[in-house]
């Protein structure tokens, strides 16, 4: 998931270095769950990504009712890295599970025909294949014994098979070559290339000949056993098998799983953790943690069975993303949904840890206050609710005096006022955070309001409506109009550059036109139709670039800098632009998936028969055998048999550290940061500086010259060794004589260090006495220096949280080891329960553990 540089952010790499980091929003959608060999990671599937990806040697894929076996590729990089070894045909229809034996010596194939066959990966002369019966359902799952070709079978309807095999692993013998590779080894000439093809296909037969199964591999059945009790039908949905432990898990349509040991099927643990059907099941390596995948509503849970607990347990949005917004500090991200849920993820875990349902309707904006600890939301049912991230809980609702729906929300900086735009009434409604009451109600908009956004310097609110207009309204005039802003087509999008100085709109046309909020004059514009690049829906009947005349960027979003804007719409592709030029500097292509719509510019001529567009013709479709779908349905008819959900960018927002973005799409939430091992990216580099020089001034002990020969060449490696070469002593002198230019960089670098050096207290050093010496001329630069400030204030704030938990913990025993000593030359009483004497060596108990409680505080502080 590398993307190839082009262009650069404020004289620094930003946009060409920004790299696929993470995937929040959708921890799973469809697909078996894995665990890697040490059993510490899950891996999940979403849409065309994994997170880790093992092979062995071979490896065999199913597609229809085939097996195909194939090479696994190597280390190094080859041309053709998949060969295929072998295809065995067998099951007369869709194969559902694989397993292997240990040894890799064999692999059994379960179908939807009720069948399991058992294949040999090499050529046996006792076992080419075997077919299996017994069960009156569709196959789920099979699973070899361990060091053994015994065999266990589960189908839909609830029934394990137990199959014995006569035949140990060891007892498979080769078969001896034949044809051209037995006259190859006597020196002979080859034969026919037919012979050659025959071998590397696996013809089975359900019912062999009497003369084939001489002298071959036997199975019978042991036993049959069946999950659903009388008169209680649920179907076996998933299921796995641990073979150490002999441990099997099963997953049913309800919710419920059960967990069993086999051969004997005894039934050691039941529990129902969701109501949706559970669609794969894993185990660890130790068989202690299992790991459940529920494609209904998107769910991955870890369980441990032993002490019955969640390991973890996370759900992304059930429908698709609509907005996002980064907190101040740029650890958090907020994201609503049309499902009606508002979920906050930690983005440096990537997990989901709160989730706000109160909403009745889709969630159509989602902003934080400046204070980091406030989320304000909108919503399709009417209502504007104000979350606090303290308590986790929904402290103010507001809402208008007649039902109405709100597509869009601002908070001002200051935090005390939120405002919402309205969709059928045309206005915008504006409420007190203190009080929740209705300050006013801001009409004059002729169409419906699309984005709202407040100036971050001046108590100005910016709205855009599909009317071709922005209104500008000035809070300290009493919300007047103080400018209207005429535009040559819908707004769709506004957005405010970070210092307030300038104002982008995007509209239905396509463009992007700049602002002056000020004198609201318009100081540049984009096209940005041909950037789009929209695919071709498989509905389409029209090409991809008539079509896309139709497509417009309906979010943006300034960089930190303020120098470049990010926009998305209706394309796979977030663009980036630089607002002084006016130029395109990189675009990023958000999926390859092309199991979603509107993927490919062209159609595929695979789907092209003689009749036209193979997805526009469907049976019982209509008279003329045509599907039409329904005008104005964006996300997928419902009422057809299938449908694909179209790729899109809904919202896209800076972080405020300026090293990374994230974008909500069709595939989850997206986030890009930084790398800063990709370029090399000198600063005012000359042919007298070289790593050589930089290390002869530290040897003369000229720290400062140093320094900023160091951050001229810029190489990371030599950043970090030059500055820690720096006595702690003398930070503050070396500090006070940087110049003011490099002030900025040493502490870009000191925010990025602290996220993977251990020399925390050094580091720490270095900040303080930065900001000491330079803090008044950095304020007077705030505007440039903010992203590098809150990119330093995140990095601090990580370590606060862990450093903080270690020292908590660390006390808690203390007070313990301290308590117990003190109660080590105490004698136990020997009254009985509820005697005078025990009730005062308990008191006395309690007394040194209050002591002890009370020194480690006074330690602490």
């Amino acid at each position: 998931m590398d993307w190839t540089p082009a262009g650069y952010f404020a004289g620094e790499a930003l946009s060409s270095r920004c790299r696929f980091s993470n995937l929040l929003g959708t921890v799973y959608r469809c697909g078996n769950l894995n665990f890697t060999c040490d059993g510490n990671s899950v891996i999940s599937p979403v849409g065309n990504r994994v997170t880790v990806f093992d092979l062995k040697k071979k490896f065999v894929v199913t597609k229809g009712n085939i097996a195909q076996m194939y090479h696994a590729p190597g280390r190094k990089r080859e041309f053709n890295a998949f060969v295929l070894d072998k295809t065995y045909f067998g099951p007369y229809d869709e194969t559902t599970c694989i397993d292997w034996t240990d040894d890799s010596r064999c692999f059994a194939v379960g179908s939807k025909d009720m069948s399991t066959w058992v294949f040999g990966a090499e050529r046996w002369d006792n076992l080419v294949y075997y077919a299996l019966g017994g069960h009156k359902d569709v196959i789920v799952a099979c699973f070899f014994e361990s060091s053994s070709l015994d065999l266990y079978t589960l189908s839909q309807d609830g029934a394990l098979c137990v199959w014995r095999c006569d035949t140990p692993p060891e007892g498979l013998r080769l078969k001896a070559p034949a044809g051209w590779k037995a006259e190859l080894l006597q020196g002979a000439r080859d034969e026919d290339e037919e012979e050659a093809e025959e071998e590397n296909a696996v013809r089975a037969k359900a019912a062999p000949a009497a003369a084939e199964q001489q002298g071959k591999v036997k199975y019978s059945r042991l036993a049959k056993y069946f999950f659903n009790k009388e008169g209680d039908f649920n179907n076996l949905t998933a299921a796995a098998f641990h073979k150490k432990t002999h441990l099997l898990v099963t997953g049913f349509a309800s919710g419920i799983f059960h967990l069993h040991e086999l051969p004997e099927f005894n039934l050691i643990h039941s529990l129902s953790i969701s109501d949706q059907r559970i669609a794969s099941i894993a185990l660890n390596g130790s068989g202690d943690w299992i790991a459940f995948g529920c494609s209904g509503l998107g769910q991955l849970l870890v369980w441990e069975w032993q002490s019955e607990s969640y390991v973890l347990k996370q759900q992304g949005h059930f429908n698709s993303m609509v907005s996002l917004a980064y907190s101040p500090d740029g650890q958090y991200i907020v994201t609503g949904s049309d499902d009606g849920k508002v979920k906050v993820w930690n983005t440096l875990s990537g997990f989901c840890f709160v989730t706000f349902t109160e909403h009745s309707s889709g969630v159509t904006g989602v902003t934080f206050t400046a204070t980091g600890y406030v989320i304000v939301t909108s919503s399709m049912d009417g209502t504007v609710r104000a979350f606090d991230l303290h308590r986790y809980r929904n402290f103010r609702t507001f809402t208008s005096p007649r039902p109405t729906q709100f597509s869009c929300v601002a908070v001002d900086c200051s935090g005390e006022v939120v405002s919402a735009g309205a969709q059928d009434s045309f206005e915008v409604f504006i409420w007190s955070m203190q009080t929740g009451r209705l300050l006013d109600v801001l009409s004059g908009h002729e169409g419906p309001v699309s984005s709202l956004c407040f100036n971050p310097v001046r108590s100005v609110l910016a709205s855009a409506s599909w009317d071709r207009t922005v209104r500008l309204w000035d809070m300290a005039d009493s919300w007047r109009t103080t400018e209207t802003l005429g535009l040559t087509s819908d707004a769709l999008a506004v957005t405010f550059r970070p210092d307030g100085a300038e104002l982008a709109v995007a509209t239905l046309n396509s463009q992007i036109t700049f602002w002056d909020p000020e004198n609201a004059v318009q100081t540049g514009s984009i096209e940005g139709r041909h950037d789009l690049k929209t695919g071709r829906k498989e509905l389409d009947k029209v090409t991809a670039k008539h079509s896309a005349k139709g497509k417009a960027f309906t979010t943006l979003c300034y960089s930190a800098d303020g120098q470049s804007v990010l926009a998305g719409g209706m394309s796979k592709f977030v663009c980036i632009y630089h607002v002084k030029e006016q130029i395109l500097r990189k675009k990023f292509e958000i999926s390859c998936n092309l199991s979603l719509d509107a993927m490919e510019e062209f159609l595929n001529r695979r789907k092209m028969t003689e009749f036209g567009n193979l997805a526009l013709i469907e049976q019982d479709a209509g008279v003329d055998g045509a599907v039409i779908p329904l005008p104005g349905v964006k996300k997928g008819d419902m009422s057809s048999r299938h449908f694909k959900p179209e790729i899109r960018v809904t919202s896209l927002r800076f972080s405020p550290t300026g090293h990374c973005w994230a974008a909500t799409t069709t595939e989850g939430l997206l986030v890009y940061s930084l790398d800063t091992q990709m370029l090399f990216d000198p600063f005012e580099l000359d042919t007298g500086v070289t790593p050589v020089r930089i290390r002869a001034a530290l040897r003369q002990q000229d720290y400062t010259r140093a320094i900023l020969m160091a951050f001229r060449l810029n190489e990371r490696k030599l950043l970090q060794e030059v500055l820690e070469s720096v006595p702690w002593d003398e930070v503050e002198v070396v500090s006070s004589s940087l110049p003011e230019l490099y002030v900025e960089k040493v502490l870009e670098f000191l925010a990025s260090s602290f996220e993977v050096s251990r020399h925390l207290e050094f580091y720490l050093i270095w900040t303080q006495k930065l900001l000491l010496v330079h803090g008044q001329k950095l304020k007077s630069r705030v505007g440039k220096v903010l992203p590098a400030v809150q990119f330093l204030q995140k990095s601090i704030q990580r370590h606060l949280d862990d450093v903080s938990k270690l020292c908590d913990w660390n006390c808690y025993n203390i007070q313990y080891a301290l308590a117990v000593s003190k109660q080590r030359g105490l004698k136990r009483p020997s009254e009985p329960l509820g005697s005078d004497e025990e009730a005062d060596a308990s008191d006395d108990t309690l007394h040194l553990l209050g002591a002890g409680q009370g020194d480690g505080d006074g330690q602490l502080v």
